[in-house]
């Protein structure tokens, strides 16, 4: 998807800029594709011409991403929430299925287990689920957490240097970036000054009962997700980040009425190792759905 697709809505008095593809006539299932940090709508460009024959396509840049405004916000998930909110009513998506990852993931489900009549299905992969304690962290994703989350060292990596951006995020990659696709995701945060939505987040991450709120809310979405029958579409990849094998193993068995889908090798990122799968078994599992 290049910005030439690009369409724009104004919510709470800024832009949020979002792709829109697919069918179009009358009304009809939208498939909602909310994306993470740092990445924005961009995430998606190979997995939605898979599924845009199929459905009408609706992938937002979250306020803050991408080609969206960048208010003067504190960029906490209740903004974020407040922000997609608005835009899906805006949209009017009333028959909606989810397809999300990483941060995407806590503010869909957080809206999904709100809005429960009008969501349709759910396509989750490395999503965010409350972490009891901290020694529940891997020892990477552990060491790396607790650097990002110091108040001062974690500030000065990610607004001062983009940590997020040159090695988080190739880091969360199997294959090579190219210079093209990393010159896209470097785009909107070129400012340090634009770089307070990237610094928020891993400081909103649901561990160890902190934040509170955004624990609470993680709590509430995991145990409906883990309690409807909401359709589900599972894919998981080794070794993963957020959903390592055993936890995926828990999700496989755990989730109810859940087709799971084992990518193989990946990471976090798994739209940029394996987004011909991964669409091309969200159109699968559509014609499936009720």
């Amino acid at each position: 998807m290049t910005q030439r697709s690009m369409k724009y809505v104004e919510v709470l008095n800024s832009k949020m800029a979002y792709v829109d593809e697919g069918l179009s006539e009358g009304k009809e299932t939208v498939a909602l594709f909310l994306h993470g940090n740092p990445t924005s709508s961009y995430l998606w460009r190979n997995v939605i011409p898979h599924v845009a024959p199929h459905v009408r396509c609706v992938a937002p840049d979250l306020i803050g991403f991408g080609h969206s405004d960048r208010p003067n916000l504190s960029y906490r998930i209740e903004d974020h929430a407040s922000y997609l909110q608005v835009f899906i009513e805006a949209l009017n998506l009333t028959d909606v299925i989810l397809v999300l990852h990483d941060w995407g993931s806590a503010l869909g489900l957080d809206w999904a287990r709100r809005h429960s009549t009008q969501v349709k299905g759910l396509a989750l992969m490395e999503f965010i689920a409350p972490v009891p304690t901290w020694l529940d962290l891997g020892t990477t994703a552990y060491e790396y957490l607790k650097t990002l989350r110091d108040p001062a060292i974690g500030r000065s990596l990610v607004i001062d240097h983009n940590i997020f951006i040159e090695q988080g995020l190739p880091s969360g990659v199997v294959r090579h970036l190219s210079a093209h696709e990393m010159e896209e995701y470097r785009r909107p945060f070129l400012n340090a000054n634009d770089r307070e939505p990237i610094y928020r987040f891993p400081n909103e991450l649901p561990i160890a009962g902190s934040p509170s709120d955004v624990y609470a809310m993680a709590v509430a979405y995991h145990e409906w997700l883990l309690s409807t029958d909401t359709p589900k579409l599972f894919f998981h990849a080794q070794p993963g980040i957020f959903i390592p094998p055993a936890r995926a193993e828990f999700y496989r068995t755990h989730l109810k009425s859940c087709h799971a889908v084992d990518l193989g090798h990946g990471l976090h990122y798994l739209q940029e190792d394996h987004p011909d799968t991964i669409g091309q078994e969200i159109a699968a599992w559509l014609k499936m759905l009720p």
